[in-house]
């Protein structure tokens, strides 16, 4: 039901009609479309989504090996999106009209509207092609590569635990742009939330009270509106992280990261529709995981939802 024919996809421009036939039964397509829907939901509920087509390899197996590094990079972002973007939203509604509340906003719109695949190629021919000073893409040096071979697959974390400090460094130094370039995007969203947030706390009647009894101001900002709206940040942070994952396919692709998103976008030029969706089922399951997470921690952060 797609305009690639998967079969091409396996035997190529050369092939005759006995082995097209033949692979085309093996790949079940010769089954009714509701009987080869319910053998794959039953296969995917065994984890099993099929073979790939270009690593030949299970696509479980492929997806356990290019995850990791699509959540090392997602994690990262996120954190520099949040420890940037919170704060400026906020000190944006505290100084709202002012230099700073105006910088803020257009930091803010420009990282939300400027699409990321365009920034990713203007880092590269700036500060890789023009001046040198970040590698032209990849996860790690070529020297460093299969040095670390940890539990987790993120290779900062397993070159930390496994003291080996020159592939850690290597691998800061190549994660460092397109985490940033992530991290931007993701502060956009959450500076823009974060002020408006902010600002409909800020015209509470508990502010004036609070004011009126000659409460600082930063414990009025932080003690009693922050407060306010950390439930509010953290549905707003859980739907940015799920975001940088489908993000990551662009960015991943630009910088040649080998992660979920690169591998997504090659399945999708070869019709490689088992690691497809595969990869689309992956970060279906994640984003709901993350999103129930959240919902425990409500409870944690906020009595009221008990």
């Amino acid at each position: 039901m797609v305009p690639a024919d998967p079969v091409l996809a396996i035997l190529g421009d050369t092939y005759d009609q006995a082995a097209y036939d033949r692979v085309y039964a093996q790949l079940g397509l010769d089954q009714p479309l509701y009987v080869q829907f319910f053998s794959y939901v039953q296969n995917v509920l065994h984890l099993d989504f099929g073979q790939s087509n270009v690593t030949k390899n299970m696509v479980a197996s492929d997806l356990a090996r290019v995850f990791p590094a699509t959540l090392e990079l997602a994690i990262l972002a996120i954190f520099i999106g949040t420890v940037l973007g919170v704060p400026l939203g906020i000190v944006s509604a505290v100084r709202r009209g002012t230099w700073v509340d105006h910088l803020g906003r257009v930091v803010g719109l420009l990282g939300h509207s400027t699409p990321i695949f365009w920034l990713g190629t203007m880092v590269i021919l700036i500060f890789y092609a023009g001046l040198g000073w970040i590698p032209g893409g990849g996860r790690i040096d070529l020297y460093n590569d299969g040095l670390v071979e940890g539990p987790t697959g993120m290779l900062i974390l397993d070159a930390a635990l496994a003291g080996e400090w020159e592939v850690f460094v290597s691998a800061i130094h190549h994660i460092l742009a397109p985490a940033l370039l992530l991290g931007y995007a993701a502060m956009a969203y959450l500076s823009r939330m974060s002020r408006s947030f902010m600002l409909e706390q800020l015209n509470q009647e508990y502010i004036l009270t609070a004011r009126a009894k000659g409460l600082a101001q930063p414990a009025i900002i932080w003690k009693h509106a922050f407060r306010n709206i950390r439930v509010q940040l953290l549905t707003v942070v859980t739907l940015a992280f799920c975001g940088l994952l489908d993000g990551a396919v662009l960015i991943e692709t630009v910088f040649g990261w080998p992660g979920l998103g690169q591998y997504l976008t090659a399945a999708l030029f070869y019709a490689d529709m088992n690691a497809v969706l595969g990869s689309v089922l992956l970060i279906g399951l994640i984003s709901i995981l993350i999103n129930l997470l959240s919902d425990i921690v409500y409870r944690l952060v906020d009595p009221r939802t008990r």
